[in-house]
Formats: C-alpha cells, structure tokens, sequence
C-alpha cells in the first residue's frame, strides 16, 4: 500500500485512471495500483471524476526551437502554413 500522497506521484494514479478508462470498477483499478477502493474513491471525488493532467513530460505539445525557425523561413519564403504544417507533421492550427 502507498504510504504518502498519492497525488504527487502520477506513476501511481495514472495507471489507477487508465484502468478506470478501460472500464475497470474503483475496486479492481485501486487493487492494481496496491490500493483499496476507499482511496480510489477518495482520488474521484478530489478531481471531481476528471482524470487529472499527465504533467510536464507531454512530448510534442510545443514547438523546438527549429520548428519555429523553419516556420519564419517557410513563412518568409511565401509558403503556406498548411504546407509547412504538412512537411514538419505537425498540425496547422498549431502554426498560425
């Protein structure tokens, strides 16, 4: 069983969402975390049923430094923006 608060340590309530996503009950998806189903309900009612954020590690959810670079060059050369969304795989709604 986890010791201390289990909020601060997404390696134990991300699985514990996940499972709940999968369609596990708050039983079976405490037990597969070391938990009980008292703490599960616990961690639902403190986020309001809303999985809470994975954190900082969301690779991919900025632009690099040379994706920006590109951008400027792109954009100055008179490409699209969807044409420079296209070649670096990203979406062009994150560009504009």
């Amino acid at each position: 069983m986890v010791m201390f608060n289990e909020r601060m340590r997404p390696e134990v309530i991300q699985p514990f969402w996940a499972a709940l996503q999968a369609g596990a009950f708050i039983t079976g998806a405490a037990e597969s975390v070391g938990t009980y189903r008292v703490q599960g309900r616990r961690w639902i009612l403190a986020e309001n049923g809303i999985r809470p954020r994975r954190g900082r590690n969301l690779k991919g959810r900025c632009l690099t430094f040379s994706e920006r670079e590109e951008i400027a060059l792109g954009r100055a050369g008179g490409e699209s923006v969807r044409s420079i969304a296209r070649r670096l795989g990203r979406c062009p709604s994150l560009l504009s």
